[in-house]
């Protein structure tokens, strides 16, 4: 909705465009979270004045039972570990469905018929409100039922599903919206519970580089998304088999995670990955 107020309002204000006002405005609370951390965020359990020295001694007890279960690889190891080349992929295939989001979800609004900046900011918003709920309540089931895999898989083709119906379904504003929702609820969703995969078998410095490496491969997708949904909204003159193409690749995703071997799963208390 801000976006959308200020697309639509800002327009030629001390002679800027819109759009400039758009990033310097947006901006601001980016630099200022930046300097909060910088001062007042905590680098470890013994710095963080908030905590009780018992509530430290869990912590820190916890956190030595968790590296007492995983493999510590070296970094030359850990860039050839197949299941971090795996995870890897399903990391690039999920982010081709955030930046298919990000990107396009005003543009599909807009095909529904929606011709307002300041109305299509309001509608963007709902998608959104509803994968904050889903991603809570998705995580809590999760950690409930000791299970990754299975609700990373059906959340990723939640996001297939509700992405590629959207497209189709642009002449009811309703179903569309309800379709959008469905596909950000389930793509958002995806990723605080796909980072529990490589802490699972990582630690020291072969998590440092294997979490560098999916997280490089998988933002390669941030320039493949945009231009592959652009490439093929220009050859077809519709975005909607752009968000079907986004779709396939959430359901690559999806089918590459049951895949993945019982390291890359969430333990129940007192077993081992």
């Amino acid at each position: 909705p801000v976006s959308g107020w200020i697309l639509s309002n800002m327009q030629n204000v001390n002679g800027w465009a819109a759009w400039q006002w758009l990033f310097f405005l947006e901006g601001i609370p980016s630099v200022l979270l930046g300097a909060t951390v910088f001062w007042y965020l905590d680098n470890n359990v013994d710095s963080a004045s908030w905590l009780s020295t018992s509530e430290k001694t869990v912590l820190k007890t916890e956190r030595d039972r968790d590296a007492g279960v995983a493999t510590v690889l070296s970094v030359r190891a850990t860039l050839r570990d197949p299941r971090v080349l795996l995870l890897s992929l399903i990391y690039f295939s999920f982010i081709i469905g955030l930046y298919g989001i990000s990107f396009w979800l005003p543009e599909v609004i807009r095909g529904m018929g929606v011709r307002d900046g300041h109305r299509i900011g309001l509608l963007s918003a709902i998608p959104y409100l509803l994968a904050a709920i889903s991603m809570i309540c998705v995580s809590r089931i999760s950690d409930r039922l000791h299970d990754r895999r299975w609700h990373i898989a059906v959340c990723a083709i939640c996001g297939a599903v509700g992405l590629s119906a959207a497209g189709f379904l642009r002449g009811s504003p309703v179903a569309g919206m309800i379709a959008l929702s469905i596909g950000t609820a389930g793509v958002l969703s995806v990723l605080p519970l796909f980072w529990t995969l490589p802490t699972a078998f990582l630690r020291g410095a072969s998590a440092a580089a294997g979490i560098a490496v999916i997280n490089s491969v998988g933002n390669l997708a941030g320039f493949l998304s945009p231009f592959m949904i652009g490439a093929v909204a220009d050859a077809t003159g519709d975005t909607v088999f752009g968000m079907v193409a986004v779709g396939g690749f959430l359901l690559l995703g999806a089918a590459l995670t049951t895949g993945t071997s019982g390291a890359t799963v969430a333990a129940k208390p007192g077993q081992q990955s």
